[in-house]
């Protein structure tokens, strides 16, 4: 099988439906590809209908293209990143692994065009984001829920507005930003740095204002990435978390217990936004993100410090935070339902706490002369007192 052919393949998945976001190589299954959050199958010709473990391994070396370095990760670790480009046509971002002794391949397709905050209509808290001039910023979220997306557009907020060097560790590239006010420097890993923390601890000496970190991975990248921003630098970066109060926790649990009171310390000076970002079907096809949004301030800083407890927890500050540009989901996932972006099912199928999003939604409805119960016809049972007399 040639790179040509292989190319017509995941040329023919891009088209095959809309909205494509991943493409996926199974052995076993015929090629896939997600599109408005679903996996569908793809028809490409009689010998594709189920993949065999030598065309997933066959196109799988064809992606790496002899990269002897990913080649050893593959073999070594059971599975390796890199990035594709199908001239043309799209970028990728690739992950290859192991499975029973079989190649799997997913494809993340990466958009052209780099978005805006405007375009993606975040939160203003993004553009906030942008005038921050040190400290650390994280966006967490599950696999595949526009993290790097969002950053991307606060990164092209301070490139249209500001005047400074911004450096870009990522595993891989995915949004290429072209020189405007800012001047870009943007590293791949593998490439041009092996680990995110040497990459990180390479950037502090290459005179930025501004550093992405792809991922939060490990104690020593934190560290750094703590230090960097105690010295006067904007850091940005992603944790695989699912709230503001997860997110500290996890950072906390890359120490140990010795350390825990100093790191408490370091993250209450340093910490300028969590945002947490999750993906929900939108009504009409395709997905709108929702967010859950932490700001630093007196407040949080001192739940921070010294931990959650009852009444004074992220969620309160958060859900009482609205005018500094807080929000928690549930309240975040009320307002998408008020504005017709979803429907009721998916606002509690996707909320943090069901009971405070129905009661939200039935306040909706009432506001709106709605039902708020399918019960109807409710009669006293009159009879009821005389018979339990008798």
């Amino acid at each position: 099988m040639k790179k040509q052919e292989i190319d017509q393949i995941l040329s023919s998945m891009l088209d095959a439906h809309k909205n494509v976001s991943d493409l996926n190589l199974t052995v076993g299954k015929p090629p896939q590809v997600e599109s408005e959050g679903k996996l569908v199958s793809v028809a490409i010709g009689k010998k594709f209908k189920s993949l065999t473990p030598f065309q997933t391994e066959i196109i799988a070396l064809n992606l790496i293209n002899n990269n002897r370095r990913l080649t050893e990760t593959l073999v070594s670790t059971g599975s390796c990143d890199l990035s594709y480009q199908l001239l043309g046509k799209a970028r990728f971002r690739v992950n290859i692994f192991s499975q029973s002794g079989y190649y799997s391949i997913v494809l993340r397709k990466l958009e052209s065009t780099v978005p805006t905050i405007e375009n993606l209509d975040l939160p203003g808290s993004f553009v906030k984001i942008a005038e921050e001039r040190n400290g650390i910023v994280f966006v967490t979220g599950a696999t595949g829920t526009g993290k790097t997306t969002s950053l991307a557009a606060a990164l092209e907020e301070i490139n249209e507005k500001r005047s400074v060097h911004i450096i870009t560790l990522e595993d891989p590239i995915e949004y290429e930003h072209p020189h405007k006010k800012s001047t870009f420097n943007q590293r791949e890993a593998g490439r041009d740095f092996d680990t995110f923390a040497n990459g990180l601890r390479a950037a502090l000496r290459q005179a930025p204002k501004v550093i992405l970190v792809g991922e939060m991975r490990d104690r020593e990248t934190v560290e750094i990435g703590l230090r960097a921003a105690e010295t006067g630098h904007l850091v940005l970066s992603t944790l695989h978390t699912i709230d503001a109060g997860k997110t500290i926790n996890r950072i906390l649990g890359m120490f140990g217990i010795e350390e825990e009171n100093q790191i408490r310390i370091r993250l209450a000076e340093t910490v300028k936004w969590i945002i947490c970002q999750r993906l929900l079907p939108k009504i009409g096809g395709g997905r709108i993100a929702a967010f859950e949004i932490l700001g630093t301030s007196l407040r949080v800083k001192d739940t921070i410090l010294n931990g959650e407890s009852e009444g004074k927890t992220f969620f309160d500050i958060m859900d009482a935070g609205e005018a500094f540009g807080m929000t928690t989901f549930d309240n975040y996932i009320i307002g998408l339902y008020e504005k017709g972006l979803i429907t009721e099912s998916t606002s509690l199928t996707y909320a943090s706490r069901k009971a405070i999003v129905g009661r939200g939604i039935d306040a909706v409805k009432n506001a709106r002369g709605e039902t708020t119960t399918d019960i109807d016809e409710l009669k006293l049972d009159h009879q009821y007192r005389k018979k339990q007399n008798k």
